[in-house]
Parts: structure tokens; sequence; C-alpha cells
């Protein structure tokens, strides 16, 4: 059996909210004490992790006095050296105040809006301070109940107005960071604009800075909406906007309920760590998930261990699927090419195309030829039972 121990190269990373999550939900009240952030920095440096990430107030309290906050970054700070945690990365909380209970950047205030580009650029100081290099912006309450209450296209322009204003921001300052928008269908607005990953990375592209704007895609969020998220990881990645990916697991079509990775859709899990790492894909291997309600932080701590044991376990199964040599001979005969059609590459010629048009295919042939894909799946089934 492989060593499943976690080390620095694989990049796994927690936020504050994960593990140091109480444990209250909208029916019942926490189950666990409340942990400083540094005592959070101290437990994933026990479990092994590789870094720690964090939103704003999850770090510095919205009320914080000016030696709170002192006191709370020295003991921070003095964690991170003792553990040699890294924080790649940061976020600004737009969602949990009163005053966001319209949305951030698409409140219909414009005093808000203000506010929110305050706060961001203060966490984004915050975060660079601590060698963050990638801004995540999840826009929890950039939305409506009710569509009488906002125009969506003014909502896209303020949103857009928001993020080009912090990209400026950003080059002014001289820091070395990106920017990666969070997408998710609903919770805890009934509907949340830019809902999916493929809504985000369009929208990138109406921006003043794109090349400063990726995505981080969220396993549970386009579970939510029942899709398929290795296909919008796919295409983030084909499009050069993979810039962090949050990792759990999470059943179609439920509330946003951020399993430990791996827990209830192991196929998924497994296609999704195989690309990752079929890539190269260098970044943070980020587990925005929480432990059970009914775990003590001994419990916690089995969650977190959990988290990066199982993706190492599919990180193994993953280079037996390549090595596999009846799945592999498999995946050869669904893609048989006789060299016939290599002329087509390269794009588009005039001669290419009516060479093209004057060919014959056999219709009935292709449409009748079996792709073996139920034997292929089986096997893959069987690697993943672990009697392959």
């Amino acid at each position: 059996m492989s060593d499943y121990t976690p080390k620095a190269e694989h990049k796994f990373t927690f936020g504050l909210w994960t593990v140091g999550n109480i444990g209250r939900d909208p029916f019942g009240a926490p189950v666990r004490k409340q942990l400083t952030p540094a005592e959070i920095v101290y437990l994933l440096g026990e479990v092994g992790a590789y870094g720690v990430n964090f939103h704003d107030n999850d770090l510095i309290p919205i009320d914080a006095t000016s030696a709170e906050k002192d006191k709370i970054l020295r003991e921070f700070r003095t964690a991170l050296e003792k553990t040699g945690l890294k924080v790649p990365m940061a976020t600004t909380n737009l969602f949990g105040d009163p005053a966001f209970k319209d949305g951030a950047f698409t409140a219909n205030d414009p005093k808000v809006r203000a506010y929110a580009l305050q706060k961001v650029m203060q966490g984004i100081d915050l975060g660079v301070s601590l060698g963050a290099e990638v801004y995540v912006f999840w826009g929890g309450r950039e939305g409506t109940e009710t569509d009488a209450s906002k125009n969506p296209l003014d909502s896209g322009k303020y949103f857009r107005d928001a993020l080009n204003f912090l990209c400026e921001y950003v080059k002014d300052q001289g820091y070395n960071l990106r920017f990666a928008l969070e997408a998710k269908p609903n919770e805890p607005r009934g509907d949340i604009y830019l809902s999916t990953t493929g809504a985000m990375l369009g929208f990138i592209s109406t921006l003043d800075y794109p090349e400063m704007v990726g995505v981080n895609p969220e396993v549970a969020h386009e579970h939510m909406a029942g899709l398929n998220f290795l296909h919008h990881v796919a295409q983030a990645w084909d499009m050069g906007k993979l810039f962090h990916i949050d990792l759990n697991d999470q059943l179609f079509g439920r509330y946003d309920q951020d399993f430990r990775f791996g827990a209830v859709m192991l196929k998924q899990a497994f296609f999704l760590v195989k690309f990752l790492e079929d890539v190269g894909y260098t970044g943070s291997r980020h587990f925005d998930a929480h432990a059970f309600r009914s775990e003590d932080y001994e419990g916690v701590k089995d969650f977190a261990r959990g988290c990066m044991r199982t993706y190492l376990i599919l990180k193994e199964k993953a280079a037996r699927f390549n090595a596999d040599k009846e799945i592999q001979d498999l995946l050869k005969a669904a893609k048989a090419d006789d060299g016939a059609h290599h002329y087509l590459a390269g794009g588009y010629t005039r001669e290419k195309a009516q060479r093209l048009k004057a060919e014959s295919f056999d219709r009935e042939a292709m449409g009748t030829r079996g792709l073996a894909y139920e034997r292929l799946d089986q096997l893959t089934v069987e690697l993943l039972l672990g009697v392959r």
C-alpha cells in the first residue's frame, strides 16, 4: 500500500472557516467551541496541511479594535512561522454583515457598493501582507429573491465596475495578485448572479483586465445545479483560467452540503483528481468543506485528514487507470485513426473543404459500431472498488 501522508508538494489547503466551523446550522446551536485563528493553524499543522486561507473577518472580526487586530495578527503570524503553513489565498466576507443584505458589488444602494470596495481593498492589503497570491470573490449576496428589486443589466455593470476598480488598485499597489471568481446557483440568495463557472468565464471576457481574473470552481456549487463539475474545470483549464479550486462533495440538487472530499460521489471525485493530475495543475488543492456536526475537534482532524487521504488515494487510482493495459486499449480503440483525415489538421483551406465535400462516408457502419464504453466504465468501477 502506498504512503498517503500529505506533503508540501501536494499543496493541500483549508480555510479558517472550514476546520474552524463550530457546527451551528439554521436548526441548531454550535456543538464545538470557537478556536482562535492561531489555534486553527496549529490544528492544520498537526494534520499535515500545506496552507491556510481566510476571509478577512475569519481572521480579524469586523468590529475588532486596533489593539485586538494587532494581537490576533501577531499570534497568527507566530503560528504560521512555527507550523510552516503558507497563506496562498484570501478573500473578503461580503455576505455576512447585515449591510450586505441586498448584495455588495450589486447592491442598489451606492453607499453599500462603496463600502464593499473599501472592505475588499483592506482585505487585499491584509491577504498580500501574509503571502496570498490569489484573491477569491464569492458573491453570496449578489442576487435577488424577486426580479422586481433589481435590473440585471445594472447589476452586471456594477459588478464589472467593481472588479475593474479593484484590478486597477492591485496594479497601482504593485501587488502580485490574481482574482478568482466563484460561482454558485443559489443560497443564501434565491438566485445568485453568474450562477455557474461557465457564466463567470463569459463575464471575465468583458472586464478591462481579463488576464488578471480567472475562476475558483467549487464541486458543491456545480453539483447543486446538477452539472458535471469536471466539464467546467476542463473548460476553465482550457481557457487558462483555473486560478484556484475548491474541493468538497455534494449530492445533486441539495442545499450546499460541503461534505468531506469524495464522501458521496466517488466516481466524480476520481475523474476530477485524474484530470488535475493528468494536466499538471500546480495550484492549491483547497478543501472548502466541513466536518459533520456530530464531531468534536478530534473528529474535525479526522475530517481534514480524510480529505487529503482520499485525494491521494484517488491520485494513485488515476495512475493505475493510466497504466491499465485493457483500459488503455479500449480508449485507443475508441480513437482508432487510419490517417485518412489527417489532411484536416492545421485548420481550414479551400482545398481541404473541397476534398472533404467530395468524400463518401459509410454512415451505417459508423452508426452500428460498438464503442465498448460499458466495459470501460465497469473496469473503472472495479479499479475504484479495489478488485483490479
